[in-house]
C-alpha cells in the first residue's frame, strides 16, 4: 500500500446536471448513483469533493451527458484552468460535421482528447465512418478515446469489442488512442493491443479500482507501466471511493503506482 501522490488526475469527470435518461440509466451498477444524479453537482462542489480526495486536476466530458453539458464544461475550464480539461464525445455518423466539430474543440476551444462510444454510434471502431475523424486528430495532434468492454447501458455490446481498434492502429500508426472503461470480457486483448502498438493506452474509466482487472495491474507492473491512467467516470463512482480502493493496488512500487495515479495522465492530456 502507498500514499496518495501529488498531482492525480482523474481522465473522466462528467458534468452532472441532475439528468438521468432512461435509456442510459446505469444506476443498477452503482450504489447511490441514482440520488447523485437526481441531485446535480455544481463546479464549486466538485472542487470540493476532488481536493477531500487529493485529485489535483480533471478531464471533463461533454457531448454525451445531456443539454447543455458544453456549456458547463467550457465555464468550469474557464474559471478554473488550473483544475480541468476538455474532452467531448463526438459522433462519427455526422460524418463532415463531426470533423469540423472536432476542429473547433481542439483549435478553438483547447479540447485535449476527443472520444468515440460505439454503445452510442453502434458502429465497430474499424468503421469508414470513423476514420475521417481519426485523420482529423492526428492532424491536430490529439488522442481518440474509445470506449471498450461489454457498456453499462442496456445496448448491445458487440460494437465495444477492442479487436477492431488493430485495424485502425495499423491504418493509422500516428494516432494515439485510448482504450476506456474497462474492456472487460475482452481485457487480454487490450492489453495485447497494447504490447503491439506503442501508441495505445488504457482508461480504468467506470471501473471501481478494486475491480480493475488483474492484466491490467500486471501489465502496468511490467512493460506497460506508462501506458495505464485512472479514471473515475464520476459521478458514476465517488472520488472518495476511488481513492481509497486506489491505495490497496497491488503495484509493484511508488513509481508505478504514481504513473497510474499522476503521470501518465498529466502528460498525455496536459503536456506536463
Amino acid at each position: 500500500m502507498f500514499d496518495l501522490p501529488g498531482g492525480i488526475v482523474d481522465a473522466w469527470i462528467n458534468p452532472n446536471l441532475g439528468l438521468l435518461s432512461d435509456d442510459n440509466d446505469v444506476s443498477y451498477l452503482f450504489r447511490g448513483l441514482r440520488e447523485r444524479m437526481e441531485r446535480g453537482t455544481t463546479v464549486e462542489q466538485l472542487i470540493d469533493e476532488m481536493d477531500d480526495a487529493g485529485i489535483e486536476r480533471g478531464l471533463l466530458c461533454s457531448g454525451y451527458s445531456g443539454d447543455g453539458d458544453r456549456d458547463w464544461v467550457v465555464a468550469a475550464r474557464d474559471k478554473h484552468p488550473e483544475r480541468f480539461g476538455l474532452s467531448h464525445v463526438v459522433d462519427p455518423r455526422e460524418g463532415m460535421r463531426a470533423v469540423r466539430l472536432v476542429e473547433k474543440l481542439v483549435r478553438s476551444e483547447g479540447y485535449r482528447l476527443i472520444r468515440m462510444l460505439g454503445l452510442q454510434t453502434r458502429l465497430f471502431y474499424n468503421d469508414p465512418a470513423c476514420y475521417p475523424v481519426y485523420a482529423k486528430c492526428i492532424e491536430l495532434g490529439v488522442p481518440v478515446g474509445l470506449n471498450v468492454g461489454f457498456p453499462g447501458p442496456q445496448v448491445p455490446s458487440k460494437y465495444q469489442d477492442p479487436l477492431p481498434v488493430d485495424d485502425v492502429a495499423a491504418f493509422f500508426p500516428d494516432l494515439t488512442i485510448v482504450l476506456s472503461h474497462g474492456g472487460e470480457p475482452w481485457v487480454d486483448t487490450c492489453v495485447k493491443l497494447m504490447v503491439k502498438w506503442p501508441k495505445i493506452h488504457y482508461m480504468s474509466s467506470a471501473i471501481a479500482p478494486k475491480h480493475i482487472p488483474p492484466a491490467i495491474i500486471d501489465y502496468a507492473n511490467t512493460r506497460g507501466a506508462d501506458r495505464v491512467m485512472f479514471a473515475s467516470d464520476y459521478p458514476l463512482l465517488t472520488h472518495e471511493r476511488c481513492m481509497r480502493e486506489a491505495r490497496a493496488l497491488p503495484f509493484r512500487d511508488s513509481e508505478r503506482f504514481t504513473k497510474f495515479l499522476a503521470t501518465n495522465a498529466q502528460k498525455l492530456f496536459f503536456g506536463s
